[in-house]
């Protein structure tokens, strides 16, 4: 029966790479303990560091983008909705005058 590949997740492979880090434990006592060849570990942590910078960087162009779309779409919305309110206070106004004279 064949063997088949194993696919580890970000999250799975990030806190390998933290442990890793720490080193309070050996690249073998890791291994052990997450089911995972040496190797893996030392590229993952080496991938974990080059990547690190990456988590303080703004967001990117797109979701920035994105963001702004969705918001400039909410604006709209809420003045139509502004709007229509406007012109139902403006009749109820209108029509409680009529019924005073």
């Amino acid at each position: 029966m064949k063997n088949s590949r194993r696919k580890f997740t970000s999250a799975f492979k990030a806190t390998v790479a933290i442990e890793a880090l720490k080193e309070r434990e050996s690249l073998a006592e890791l291994s052990n303990r997450f089911e995972v060849h040496p190797n893996m570990i030392s590229k993952w942590k080496k991938e974990f560091l080059e990547n690190a910078s990456a988590a303080f960087e703004g967001k990117k162009t797109d979701e920035r983008e994105y963001d702004a779309d969705r918001l400039y779409a909410k604006i709209g919305q809420l003045e139509i909705e502004n709007d229509f309110l406007k012109k139902l206070q403006e009749n109820s106004d209108y029509e409680a005058t009529e019924r005073t004279c």
